[in-house]
């Protein structure tokens, strides 16, 4: 999600805001290592926002990570 905004020049409140979500939630997503932890809806809702916003998530061979659509 860090690079994901850092792309959109998003701040955490931003993507709070455009996935309707708490900032709690951002701020407590983005402290945790790894795969995100949390309610599936939750995850929904914050992959929609980056995705209508422009970001792809990248997964296959080259490994995962996102980058900005075209």
């Amino acid at each position: 999600m860090k690079a994901a905004r850092a792309l959109l020049n998003w701040s955490q409140q931003d993507l709070a805001d455009e996935a309707n979500v708490s900032i709690a939630t951002v701020k407590r997503l983005e402290s945790d290592d790894g795969d995100l932890k949390g309610r599936e809806e939750t995850a929904r809702k914050l992959r929609a926002a980056l995705q209508a916003a422009g970001i792809e998530f990248l997964e296959g061979s080259a490994g995962t990570g996102v980058r900005l659509r075209k």
